[in-house]
């Protein structure tokens, strides 16, 4: 890439061109970091390419995804911590498309920020490796603009999009699901990347001093910091899983909660009947139904609860299922099972 490029005038206006030179190249070795044997060139050209191996796949489907992180960008600036939101862009992506059972292969990034920071803008873009490395994914391009009056100086925003592959007849198919089938849950670690709307009301973000305190409800973690956690990524253990274990519907618990995620891969006729006593929810939960007098029906419909991810297996697989989930390093537990009916999803 030639340096050579300036414009007085654009900078003038907003653009600083060489800023964004300095954060490519501060950037490079974060990306290096997610070549695998699928990347053909280097980060600076006008599109990225990838070599995809085919070997052992009859019927290849490429499955994409696309996706932010929402507003819990807000405390990423709060805490001055960009380093890990990079991942919740990645995570929210990935983790989409390995419902169907697809094997990801790229990802790339957009990246808006008022000013181009670009030692900012290098620890965004190393949050976004970490996710790719976590998920098997190569870095293969991306894009950042700078939105000079469009966005304050210190905003940004940031979105990805993730190519998978998966055999066609490998493909997740729902309609094998049965009476008597039993739902696993995925612990996830935090809140993710979803609800932070409410989230941000519940705590009054803008005007509460107290965000950034050390909370004994919380082992001593700020609230900043435990909702700054990056969402957790399940593609390599559900990979694992798919090998040895007949899976027959995967939900990935994001916006809507409980209620409208587990439902989406629940065929008709069917239900997901959930043991609420079962669900290990995570402190943050417990405090922000308390803090905003949330109650628990919205509470379930609008945050994972601790579930960031549900996995439907027939019931003689249970045990094999667990065991590889764990042994993946995955806190994996029964929370119900699959009986008649048409609501898509109903506790107990």
């Amino acid at each position: 890439m030639s340096n050579n490029s300036y414009s007085e005038s654009y900078k003038a206006a907003g653009v600083d061109i060489t800023a964004g030179y300095k954060s490519v190249e501060l950037m490079k070795k974060h990306i290096a970091r997610t070549k695998n044997a699928g990347c053909l060139d280097d980060v600076g050209g006008f599109g990225g390419c990838f070599g995809l191996d085919l070997g052992g796949i009859e019927e290849p489907v490429l499955v994409s995804g696309t996706d932010g992180v929402g507003t819990k960008l807000r405390f990423a600036m709060l805490l001055d911590k960009h380093d890990t939101i990079g991942i919740d862009a990645v995570a929210m992506c990935v983790n989409d498309i390995i419902c169907c059972g697809a094997r990801p292969l790229f990802f790339l990034d957009y990246i808006a920020c008022g000013k181009n920071y670009p030692e900012k803008i290098a620890a965004i873009v190393s949050g976004v490796a970490e996710g790719c490395v976590r998920s098997g994914s190569a870095l293969i391009g991306g894009e950042t603009a700078e939105h000079p009056g469009m966005m304050p100086e210190n905003d940004y925003d940031i979105a990805g999009f993730s190519v998978g592959v998966v055999d066609k007849k490998k493909i997740i198919d729902n309609t094998k699901m049965a009476e008597g089938d039993v739902v696993i849950a995925l612990a996830s670690s935090g809140v993710h990347s979803n609800g932070f709307s409410l989230v941000r009301k519940v705590f009054d973000v803008e005007n509460n001093t107290e965000l950034t305190k050390p909370c004994a409800e919380l082992g001593g973690k700020s609230v900043a910091e435990v909702l700054l956690t990056p969402t957790r990524i399940y593609v390599k253990p559900v990979l694992a899983l798919l090998e040895k274990v007949n899976v027959k519907g995967i939900s990935h618990i994001t916006g809507g909660g409980f209620y409208e995620n587990i439902p989406r891969s629940i065929p008709d006729g069917l239900t997901a009947k959930i043991t609420k006593s079962a669900i290990k929810v995570l402190p943050i939960f417990d405090m922000i139904a308390k803090v905003g007098n949330v109650p628990e029906r919205d509470m379930y419909n609008t945050f994972n609860m601790g579930v960031g991810m549900s996995i439907v297996v027939p019931a003689a697989e249970v045990e094999t299922a667990l065991a590889i989930l764990r042994e993946q390093g995955e806190d994996a537990y029964v929370i119900g099972e699959i009986i008649k009916g048409n609501d898509g999803v109903v506790f107990c």
